[in-house]
């Protein structure tokens, strides 16, 4: 077989495995909600599109997204390509389970006043519309190659769904009003963490004239850092619904798992800098720990947010 016929092959078996996958999210659903007692078969079809639409909305998402969470560490050689996606499917899963019911909550009744709806029905036909107006726009923007932003089309297209079935009134203006301003806040604030964390890395390591025991004392900080604000946001999302936890709580127990983290890498970080020869390029290597961290954390965070797109 010649190579573009062996490309043409691996492209329809991408397709087949795609349109598979469709399926079996509608027969799962068909199984599931068939148990239910009173279903009529109306609303078994209705929920067995629904899922079909919401996996087809979540292959969309896993196309652009997680290009986010996994491009740095895979483009940085921290993580193969396989593993990473092994790494986003575990921690995007986890997000999705164990504090995506928050997101869902705004999404299902934040951006549209849902008491205006008389006819439940008529909702669910409306999200449905949204859903399916979100997942084909991701779709021909990933075919295009445009930037595109999955948050922004959902939003936008639950909105637009709202305003054609009941008009401007039953927005939530408000909710929407927060959201537009988080969408201009995060970018900034997430640059200037980014900005001072490589201040620190530089001063503190790269700079150092033995960047190898810097690095050795440095980088378990770092990811304890980071086990630190993700303790503290498990505990306050994760466990919202089952334990109520004050946030002066939960950043104590984010601090205890930070302790632990720290001690039990700071030795095999230690070791594995002792055997580097100091060089920057082979100190580098010492950050693959951190950076597969911290996308582990990044899935699990966009996990707990991009699941209410789909649900």
């Amino acid at each position: 077989m010649t190579r573009s016929g062996r490309a043409q092959l691996q492209q329809a078996l991408k397709v087949a495995a795609a349109v598979a996958g469709l399926i079996a999210a509608g027969v799962y659903a068909a199984v599931i909600v068939k148990a239910i007692p009173g279903l009529s078969a109306q609303s078994l079809w209705f929920l067995v599109i629904a899922a079909a639409v919401g996996a087809y909305m979540a292959m969309n998402i896993g196309a652009n997204d997680v290009a986010n969470n996994m491009g740095p560490p895979v483009g940085a050689g921290a993580l193969s390509l396989g593993s990473a996606i092994v790494l986003a499917a575990i921690f995007e899963a986890l997000g999705a389970i164990v504090a995506g019911a928050d997101v869902v909550g705004t999404i299902k009744g934040g951006i549209i006043e849902m008491r205006a709806f008389a006819q439940p029905q008529r909702f669910t036909w409306l999200m449905l519309a949204a859903l399916l107006a979100g997942a084909l726009w991701l779709n021909l923007a990933t075919v295009l190659g445009a930037p595109v932003s999955t948050t922004h089309s959902i939003i936008g297209a639950v909105a637009g769904a709202g305003i054609a079935a009941g008009g401007w009134a039953v927005i939530n203006w408000g909710t929407i009003g927060a959201i537009v301003a988080s969408w201009i806040f995060s970018p900034l604030l997430g640059g200037a963490v980014a900005a001072a964390v490589l201040y620190l890395t530089k001063r503190l390591i790269t700079y150092q004239a033995d960047m190898a025991t810097a690095a050795a004392r440095y980088v378990p900080l770092f990811i304890a850092a980071m086990a630190w604000a993700f303790g503290a946001y498990l505990l306050l999302k994760g466990l919202n619904n089952v334990l109520k936890i004050a946030f002066w709580q939960a950043i104590l127990g984010g601090l205890v798992v930070a302790v632990v983290v720290w001690l039990v890498i700071r030795g095999p970080v230690a070791r594995r800098a002792a055997a580097l020869p100091g060089t920057k390029a082979s100190v580098n290597e010492l950050f693959t720990w951190p950076l597969a961290f911290a996308a582990a954390l990044l899935s699990f965070a966009h996990g707990a947010s991009c699941v209410s797109f789909f649900l």
